[in-house]
Order: structure tokens, then sequence, then C-alpha cells
């Protein structure tokens, strides 16, 4: 956003692209003339009423571009698209150092962290969400982009990186789901918010098992669509370019429909895992032992045919479990 395009265009297309620019016109109260640069609409004001409501017209045109840029910030959707994170090697629990160089993942990319139970994949998560420059345990580097990041990515509260999602998501505020998307949609300030929670509403139904409404207290939901909420509320609200997922296997939720709804919207996933559909689905898994990463294991097709047996054996057994659960019983044919 800068100067030229604020002087030569329309306040109507303004406010289409960016609609909580309405709010500043009114804050200053200014006329809406939607045919009008905002130029041509300070010119069109006397002498006396500038003076009056202390105002110019260079000043507004100013005021008017920081203000769109700011909310730009606040809301994450400026120009520092995130393209692409880079990991740099560091060091395993013993000082050792690790072997692999960089590790570079594009947007719209899945990958697989796997190893034992306390070998370092929430660590290395951990580096990511914090965008370790060096000074974590591990001494590694995350770059963004190609680049060290700017500092808003470690400091600042208008700007988060990552999303995260684990097994552990509970809810303690007394809303309903309805109130609960409300409020983060007006917090992001979306132009059509009963679209946007009806849409998130339908995809969390489509990924858990037992559907819940608009109406259904927050605190009520079960662990899985608790996370079924969560996931689509990031899939679709969340402006994060990042999401960290740590072991959502017994999560109560559909998968492979959950990683695919959160690709669609052109989001990096990383996550730690120990199931073994969701360890060969990503487009590469990260091996990590005694802190660092051990090896790096790029999809074959051989693991992609393995992968389809396994799908296929999934979707018989979450067909078991829907038939259990809805008190069918089961038969060996």
């Amino acid at each position: 956003m800068n100067l030229d395009y604020i002087q030569n265009t329309k306040i109507s297309e303004l406010i289409k692209k960016y609609p909580f620019f309405l709010g500043f016109l009114e804050n200053n109260n200014l006329k809406i003339e939607n045919d009008l640069t905002i130029p041509e609409l300070m010119d069109s004001y006397d002498e006396e009423y500038k003076e009056d409501n202390g105002i110019s017209k260079e000043q507004i045109i100013t005021q008017s571009l920081d203000y769109i840029n700011q909310m730009l910030a606040f809301l994450g959707e400026g120009d520092d698209k995130v393209e692409s994170i880079t990991i740099k090697a560091g060091q395993h629990k013993d000082g050792s150092k690790e072997t692999f160089g960089d590790i570079k993942i594009l947007s719209g990319e899945i990958v697989s962290i796997v190893g034992p139970t306390g070998s370092g994949k929430s660590r290395l998560l951990a580096d990511i969400e914090w965008v370790a420059q060096r000074d974590t345990p591990t001494n590694r580097q995350i770059l963004l982009n190609d680049d060290i990041p700017d500092k808003k990515w470690r400091f600042s509260i208008e700007h988060k990186l990552v999303a995260q999602l684990s097994q552990n998501m509970n809810f303690v505020m007394d809303l309903s789901v309805y109130e609960f998307l409300e409020l983060h949609a007006k917090s992001r300030m979306v132009e059509n918010i009963e679209d946007i929670i009806i849409k998130i509403l339908n995809q969390a139904n489509n990924l858990a098992g037992e559907k819940f409404t608009l109406e259904t207290p927050i605190t009520s939901l079960s662990g899985g669509q608790s996370r079924a909420l969560m996931i689509a509320d990031t899939a679709i609200l969340s402006k994060s370019p990042i999401v960290l997922i740590d072991e959502i296997e017994n999560a109560g939720i559909d998968r492979k429909q959950a990683l695919d709804l959160l690709l669609s919207e052109d989001k990096i996933v990383l996550m730690a895992t120990h199931d073994p559909m969701l360890a060969l689905i990503g487009n590469k898994r990260l091996v990590i032992k005694n802190g660092g990463i051990e090896k790096i294991i790029l999809s074959t097709e051989k693991e992609r045919e393995a992968l389809k047996e396994l799908e296929i054996m999934n979707d018989k057994l979450q067909t078991m479990r829907n038939r259990l659960r809805t008190g069918q019983t089961l038969s060996v044919s």
C-alpha cells in the first residue's frame, strides 16, 4: 500500500477492499462519497469546515495510508507473506552437530516429524514457533523466505507466525460455538461474518465424529469436537502461515481431511506424530533422535503405495468405529 494508491483510488473501491476503512471515515466525520477519491473528497469541503474539524487534505491522505497499513499489519494481511521456512542445523542433546545442513519447507507442504517419545520432536516445533536464532538449547536458526526474520514475528502481538494444535485442547469461556466464532471473526474484521461462521461449522462437523450446532456451548464440546472446531477455525480464519500439529492421532477426528483442509489454505504444516499413516502423508519426514534431526527422508513411490493400503485399512477401521458408536453390530466378511 502506497501514497499513489490512496490518492488515485475511489473511496468505494477502498471500502470494498478494506471494509474497516469505513470506520476511519466515520471517526473523522467524513462523507462517504463513493465516486470520489480521498483528495477529491477533501477538495469538496470548504476551508471553514476543515478548520472547524481540525483536518487538512494532506493530513487525511497520510492518515488514511497509515490506518490501512496498520490494520493490515494487525490482521496479518500485509505484503510479508511467508512462502518458505528454512531450518539451519544446530546440535543434539550431547552437543554434537546436526549434519543435515539446511531444510527448506515451502508453503503448501506437509512435513512429518517422527521419533521416540522424548527425542525432541516438540523442541523442534518450539524452535520454529519461537523463530530460533541460535538462542535455544538446540542452537538452530530459522529463516523466513530465505532471510533472517523481522523481530515482529517473535515479539509483536500483532503478528503470530504459528498456530499450534495439540491433543489437549479445552475451552474455559462460557460462550456458544456461534459466539466464539463471531468473536474471532470480528477481531479479524471479516466482511461476511455469517458466511464464515457457517463455513467453519460445516468444516468442523465434517471432521468430528458427533456433529454439533452453533448453539452448543463450547465448554460442552468433546475433545474431538474441540479439535475439529479449532482446526476449521485455524484453516479459515487464522492468518498464521504455519500450523504446528503435536500428535493428533488420538484426537477423534478425520485426520487426513483435517490436513487437506489446512493445505487448501496454503499453510505450511509440520506435525509430530507416531501414526504411520500421518508420517507417510508428509512430503518429507524428519527423524528426531537425541534431541536433534538425525535423518531427512523424502517420500518414495513405494511409500506412496504403502500409504494407499494404510488409507484403505483406516477407512475400514473408521467404518467399524462409526458402526459401533451408533449402536450397530459388526460382522466379518
